[in-house]
């Protein structure tokens, strides 16, 4: 018997019969009417030296009566006066628990006719593996939550090695949409990653991509907890505060001015930016963007041609022009593809191969690459100013959330693509900046379904499942219907987290292992409450976390409403002066009166990227010049740019 439970009084006893017999995975035991066990409590057998911890999967309740029948008759046939018998029936409770673990576990036996006990928190870490990874000189555990039941509360811990890796990795949320707090649940957890991972384990980071509405635009921003949240974080050893480090990434909207989402208010334009890409980092990704079914092998053929021979390098081609061409964005590639031409035609009906390549391959290329920036517009620019995360200064316990719910989902799949495929390159190279990298992926459903084309993105995040963790890059992620979703995706997440869920879902043959009595707590969990597997645990555990200590995307837009969409002058200045308070929003405006709107992008783009010492200055003297490769000098640590006779003059 534990020593935390001496002096307290069993609360049942084993009952082993012919047709329900004791197992060595399962075992019924009986207790009084006012016993505090419940569908998920944890319960300790003690008897002749061996100690057996269980956990509850169901429930019955028992009388002497054979049949229905009997309780008629013997009432009369009136239900009041069943109440107002002289003598209460004999009623017992009876309940059914799953092994969790065996001491001594060898040999293993069927659990013993003992006395119950409910368990203390050291039976707990005891019963779930915990002593394992939760004591020593390096421990790993985590908190997820509490478990509580008969008015205790003992913290549950996860362990980081078969959630960050390299025991095992991965984590999927299921639950009903509004229900289930799925995007609670990850907050809560990255607070509890990043506040206990471990130091001997080295740094984590995690990078979140935000796919509905506001729902992670505000992680930056503390929330308002009650006592009995402060009481669950005080329990579990977590520090009740918002992420220290975020960093936010939106691309524009289609006027190339204004961040498509909801975090547009002042108060919060800091650690905002805008993601912007251009030819290099699409071109790299064409076949995300492109049309797989008209796009054939000679297209593919000409795009690699066009990636390794052509853009971002000097290519010379005396037949097409006299000087060298320089594609760096897609305005510069629809010049080459318009020289190609043009030699073509000069050539007339001879002219129908360039370098290998077929005349109608080429044109096929050029429309699909040419119609990206349009399709794609706002992420997408289409004079090569690009402005894209952080790639190798990843700090330690930061958060990067890159908001795509206000994207097409042409557009979306690009940013999953190339965010993710970047991120696998420099945890390869060991250059991010961090050891480990979190990424959260919401709507799993959409992105991996079970049924559906073999997408790019769907094998992007199988790819991810199955060999991501020998990289350090772990994937989180949530959906409403888990039976729905590809099945291997899941299949690798060796944690799994379930919610409310909802009762169709239950029906599903991936919960036929489920007790009956389980699926109904399922079907009925109130907010904040989930049901935990984790390899450590040889059962499912229900758990209760706090409130996240951030805002919710509800309470975040209605503390900071998203601002009204400004005219190309007013952002300017109003960008300008984030980057020097001291620049007056006249001098701005005066500035960019009669210039053309692509100059002034163009202006600003640079102006933001470099963040100059006079950011006023550096914006005036890009005006009516593109930034190109080409550059003339520097003139006043403002660098000279391709004069207006280039065809880009103001």
């Amino acid at each position: 018997m534990s020593a935390a439970s001496e002096g307290a009084a069993p609360i049942g006893r084993v009952v082993a019969t012919e047709l329900k017999p004791a197992t060595p995975h399962q075992f019924h035991f009986w207790t009084a009417r006012e016993s505090p066990i419940g569908i998920g409590a944890i319960v300790r057998v003690e008897e002749g030296g061996r100690s057996v911890y269980g956990v509850v999967t169901d429930g019955f309740a028992y009388s002497d009566l054979a049949t229905p029948l009997h309780a008629v008759l013997g009432a009369d046939g009136d239900p009041v006066a069943a109440g107002l018998e002289p003598t209460a029936r004999t009623e017992i409770r009876l309940y059914t628990a799953a092994v969790l673990r065996q001491v001594p576990e060898e040999p293993l036996q069927p659990v013993p006719l003992g006395s119950v006990w409910l368990a203390t928190d050291a039976d707990v870490a005891l019963a779930l593996r915990m002593d394992g990874y939760t004591a020593g000189e390096r421990p790993t555990g985590m908190p997820v939550g509490l478990y509580a039941a008969g008015g205790s509360a003992s913290p549950v811990y996860l362990d980081c090695d078969f959630l960050l890796g390299p025991e095992a990795a991965h984590l999927n949320i299921t639950g009903v949409s509004g229900l289930a707090t799925k995007t609670s649940a990850v907050e809560f957890l990255l607070t509890s990653i990043f506040q206990t991972f471990p130091a001997h384990k080295g740094s984590v980071a995690a990078l979140c991509f935000n796919v509905k509405g506001p729902d992670l635009c505000f992680l930056d921003q503390p929330a308002a907890l009650g006592e009995e949240d402060q009481r669950l974080y005080a329990r579990l050893g977590l520090r009740p505060e918002p992420f220290r480090s975020v960093r936010y990434y939106a691309p524009f909207k289609a006027d190339g001015i204004n961040l498509n989402t909801l975090r547009t208010h002042e108060a919060l334009a800091g650690n905002t930016e805008p993601l912007v890409w251009g030819l290099r980092e699409v071109l790299d990704y064409a076949e995300v963007v492109l049309n797989r079914d008209d796009v054939d092998a000679k297209a593919d053929a000409f795009i690699d041609f066009l990636a390794d021979r052509v853009v971002g390098r000097e290519y010379q081609d005396d037949m097409l022009r006299g000087r060298p061409f320089q594609v760096q964005s897609f305005a510069d590639l629809e010049e080459f593809f318009r020289a190609i031409f043009d030699f073509m035609e000069a050539l007339g009906r001879g002219g129908e191969v360039w370098k290998t390549h077929h005349l109608a391959t080429i044109r096929k290329v050029r429309n699909r690459l040419g119609n990206i920036s349009t399709r794609s517009k706002g992420l997408v620019t289409d004079d090569g100013v690009a402005n894209d995360l952080p790639w190798g200064q990843f700090t330690d316990r930061s958060v990067h959330v890159v908001d795509v719910a206000g994207l097409d989902p042409l557009a979306q799949d690009l940013v999953f693509a190339r965010v993710v495929s970047k991120l696998r390159e420099h945890l390869e190279r060991r250059d991010l900046g961090v050891d480990h990298v979190v990424v959260f992926v919401d709507e799993l459903n959409k992105y991996a379904p079970a049924d559906g084309p073999d997408t790019y993105v769907r094998k992007m995040l199988l790819d991810l499942s199955e060999r991501g963790r020998y990289l350090g890059l772990v994937l989180f992620s949530a959906q409403q219907f888990r039976s729905q979703v590809q099945r291997r995706v899941v299949g690798n997440a060796g944690t799994g987290l379930f919610g409310r869920m909802d009762p169709d879902e239950l029906a599903t043959p991936a919960y036929q292992t489920v007790s009956p009595a389980t699926k109904i707590k399922l079907a009925t969990l109130p907010k904040g409450e989930l049901m935990v597997r984790h390899p450590h645990f040889t059962q499912p555990i229900f758990v209760k976390f706090p409130r996240p200590p951030v805002l919710s995307g509800r309470e975040g837009v209605e503390r900071f409403p998203p601002a009204a969409d400004v005219s190309l002058p007013d952002a300017a200045a109003r960008q300008l002066r984030r980057l020097d308070r001291r620049v007056s929003a006249e001098a701005v405006l005066d500035a960019v009166a009669g210039r053309r709107e692509d100059d002034v992008r163009r202006a600003l783009a640079a102006t933001r990227r470099e963040r100059p010492a006079d950011p006023l200055a550096y914006f005036v003297a890009c005006l009516g010049r593109r930034l190109g490769s080409e550059l003339l000098g520097v003139r006043r640590g403002i660098p000279a740019v391709r004069r207006a006779d280039d065809g880009y003059g103001a």
